[in-house]
């Protein structure tokens, strides 16, 4: 059974950053393709950023400029470091890994952490 374990959330003033990372277990890590999602109160869960199990790097356009994601397949862990933080970057914080080589849509991903809270104070 796939497990994550997420940390790193917490509360930041605006303009600050945070690294989130996410531990897997019950996978064979290396094969898959891990990614991060947000979901803030009454919105939908939206993408972030996707990383490939040959460690191909993609960001969405809205938050290219300031977050990065970065995998460890030795142990098993995806990060994801946010930078120049905004209030509307509030929200809960997902990660989740697909079976696929590479997936950036939320429908290609099997299995989803838990999520920890991120808030951004003005």
């Amino acid at each position: 059974q796939v497990h994550f374990v997420e940390s790193g959330g917490g509360s930041v003033q605006a303009g600050g950053s945070l690294r989130l990372s996410c531990t897997a277990s019950g996978l064979t890590f290396s094969t898959y393709a891990m990614g991060w999602f947000r979901q803030a109160p009454g919105n939908e869960r939206d993408f972030l950023a996707t990383i490939g199990s040959n460690g191909t790097p993609y960001v969405a356009d809205s938050v290219k400029d300031r977050f990065a994601i970065s995998r460890d397949n030795a142990r098993n862990m995806v990060h994801l470091q946010m930078n120049s933080l905004k209030p509307e970057d509030t929200a809960v914080y997902y990660c989740a890994a697909s079976r696929s080589f590479f997936a950036s849509t939320k429908g290609e991903f099997d299995s989803w952490g838990q999520g920890t809270q991120v808030t951004v104070s003005s």
